[in-house]
């Protein structure tokens, strides 16, 4: 049974897993290597907090019972020691991924369960950083966590159905829609959106439309809730490049990334967090 829980990496998905974690119920710690940056998300979960209350999502009681349930902390190795489940929502690069599953490794007791919020990276690889990978499965949440239905739970090689049973009755506590997959590069919900996405940077690239006209057709003609453009600047352009080079390198040429995408990386425009993406957010911030 899963008590408490610990997200590792206080950035935009980390926080938004915390939320949701926190408001399922659950004891929740939020990990992150810096002092400030625990407190910008401590400011900002009070924030997405008093938002819910005001739109009528989330009661007082429900604000004041979560907040209570959620603690913060720098020291990983201390935080995992009581931990029933660890989700890992650190960057998309295998080798801080590695160092943290051995600092867990250590650390975790040998019944806690290891889960890693990716949109592309394998859960068997992951598990093979510790010695237990009957233990270790992906849980991709969508963002914004605290908004999006969803959790795409992806098995490994070796996850047992005991793992993928309790990670699916744990989402489901935290109020998200779960579907339970096997691993394949990209999984289903990457690899559709990265090909939709870096589609409309060949389009825009080739002068098809401007990335308004090419957001209104996607939302209105296909019924998407974003545009592509939309939500590349809520993801990330450098999150969405390293992704597709991923799937570029394992499911091959449809997947090359579309020069334009690189260029704007290569700019530093990288989407909402750097102000400036395929739109200007620097009077919005």
């Amino acid at each position: 049974m899963i008590n408490r829980i610990v997200v590792v990496g206080s950035g935009v998905m980390g926080r938004g897993i915390a939320y949701v974690s926190a408001l399922g119920g659950f004891e929740t710690t939020l990990v992150d290597i810096k002092d400030e940056q625990l407190e910008s998300a401590k400011k900002e979960l009070e924030k997405v907090f008093q938002k819910g209350i005001d739109r009528g999502k989330v009661t007082e009681e429900q604000r004041d019972r979560a907040l209570t349930n959620l603690t913060y902390n720098t020291n990983l190795s201390q935080a995992a020691e009581t931990a029933d489940l660890v989700i890992e929502a650190v960057p998309e690069k295998a080798e801080i991924k590695k160092s943290v599953y051995e600092t867990l490794e250590q650390s975790a007791s040998e019944t806690c369960y290891f889960a890693t919020n990716t949109s592309t990276m394998s859960p068997t690889e992951i598990g093979s950083y510790t010695n237990r990978p009957e233990k270790v499965i992906a849980m991709h949440f969508f963002n914004p966590v605290y908004k999006m239905p969803l959790v795409e739970i992806i098995r490994g090689l070796e996850t047992s159905d005991e793992t993928a049973d309790i990670i699916r009755q744990t989402a489901e506590q935290m109020g998200k829609e779960t579907v339970v997959v096997n691993e394949f590069p990209g999984f289903v919900t990457s690899r559709i959106s990265t090909l939709v996405g870096n589609e409309a940077f060949y389009m825009l690239q080739e002068g098809v439309g401007t990335p308004e006209e090419i957001d209104k057709a996607i939302k209105l003609g296909l019924n998407y809730p974003m545009g592509p453009f939309e939500l590349v600047d809520l993801v990330g352009l450098d999150v969405r490049l390293n992704n597709l080079r991923y799937l570029h390198e394992k499911l091959g040429e449809k997947y090359r990334p579309a020069p334009l995408l690189e260029q704007y990386v290569k700019a530093g425009r990288l989407g909402r967090k750097s102000g400036r993406g395929i739109y200007d957010y620097t009077d919005r911030n």
